[in-house]
């Protein structure tokens, strides 16, 4: 599995440390994100992540901006990208269980470390039920 992961200056911090905890889970990182303390737009990470995603050059992404609102909200501009601001367990879980997220969003000023870690093994552990696919066959007639 590899993940590519953007940020904006507000989650630099966030972004070396989740990159640090995939990897000592043995899953590859594409780090597409800033690693300057300079004021950058975050629509730039999500577009770089996205475009990723759909040309099948990684198979998940996460975001990471101040909030992770703005960046799902970006992310979600792209067709076919199904991003999803979780924060806590549950909406990690139903976020690839109902809605197979292909996209993750994470606050840096909204959580801690520990708990990012614990979100993602909880997404990442998660199978998407395909009783919902009809669900994401609507979203994509949505997208045209």
């Amino acid at each position: 599995m590899t993940i590519a992961i953007g940020n904006d200056h507000a989650g630099i911090t966030l972004k070396f440390e989740i990159i640090d905890y995939l990897q000592s889970k043995k899953i590859s990182v594409m780090n597409l994100g800033t690693d300057e303390d300079i004021s950058v737009d975050y629509p730039d990470y999500a577009s770089k992540v996205a475009t990723q995603i759909l040309n099948k050059k990684v198979d998940l992404g996460i975001l990471i901006c101040g909030t992770g609102i703005g960046m799902s909200i970006a992310a979600n501009k792209f067709k076919g990208i199904r991003a999803a601001n979780i924060y806590d367990e549950q909406t990690a879980r139903l976020a690839k269980e109902h809605n197979f997220a292909n996209v993750i969003t994470f606050g840096a000023r909204t959580h801690t470390k520990s708990q990012v870690f614990r979100l993602l093994d909880v997404f990442l552990d998660t199978k998407f039920e395909e009783r919902h696919q009809q669900r994401i066959d609507k979203i994509k007639e949505i997208e045209g």
